[in-house]
């Protein structure tokens, strides 16, 4: 099948003798062979940005959504300081698809759902749906269900998507995304719900009279909501759309 352009992303080149000690230091995730999801937190263990890191020996290459490229950028350069490290644009279009991939491509590691993604290519005009794919492997996405300063990489399912490593060492927000594993149990977070109707994205979901979460994406009859597990027990309403939940935490 043919690829579509992904026309929502950018690609950086993270190039220079330091680069690869550089970005060991932030990221949840290194990078290793084919893709890495990866994401960018504040000290306080905040999300900021998330992206696809691919090591190509020399430098390397990370493809983020485009509303988030420029303070990404800022926020890698501060954090720079002496290293011998270059930030810029690499100038490569992003194309994605699902089916057989073509010669170059690599598999998303969120998911075999979402397919493939290969760089300096042409691809077609979009026309997969990918909410539905989302909503179904509740895959949260940059600006919708994932808030810079607000997301916790664990509640939204980061270590399911294989977007962070607890075995490797130190990185910006590692202690207090350690501690959430560890030393708490998750009483908050995203989960796949059905949902009879609809309702705008962000409406707020209540069960029994009780803020109970918050309903984002839906398509197919299944919506991506932030719940309260205490509180998401029976029938639940976001609006004019009626929600449930199996009580089931991927």
């Amino acid at each position: 099948m043919q690829g579509e352009r992904a026309e929502d992303r950018v690609v950086l080149r993270i190039g220079g003798a330091d680069a690869h000690s550089f970005l060991h230091g932030l990221v949840t995730h290194d990078p290793g062979d084919g893709l890495t999801y990866s994401a960018l937190l504040t000290p306080q263990g905040k999300y900021l940005a998330d992206f696809f890191l691919l090591d190509r020996g020399d430098d390397l290459l990370l493809d983020v959504k485009d509303v988030l490229a420029s303070d990404l950028i800022q926020r890698l350069s501060m954090y720079r300081l002496r290293a011998d490290v270059v930030i810029e644009e690499a100038g490569l279009g992003v194309v994605r698809g699902v089916g057989n991939a073509p010669d170059g491509a690599y598999t998303d590691p969120r998911s075999p759902s979402l397919g493939w993604r290969v760089y300096g290519v042409e691809g077609g005009d979009p026309t997969i749906d990918w909410d539905a794919i989302r909503v179904a492997e509740c895959v949260p996405e940059t600006g919708v269900e994932l808030i810079p300063n607000e997301t916790y990489i664990l509640e939204a399912g980061f270590d399911r998507l294989s977007g962070v490593d607890y075995r490797k060492g130190c990185y910006v927000g590692q202690e207090v995304t350690a501690r959430m594993k560890h030393k708490t149990e998750l009483k908050k977070g995203f989960v796949t719900v059905d949902v009879e109707g609809a309702a705008p994205v962000g409406a707020e979901i209540t069960a029994g009279g009780k803020v109970a979460g918050t309903l984002y994406t839906q398509a197919d009859g299944k919506g991506i909501a932030y719940l309260r597990f205490g509180r998401a027990k029976g029938p639940m309403e976001a609006g004019e759309a009626r929600v449930s939940w199996s009580g089931t935490v991927v």
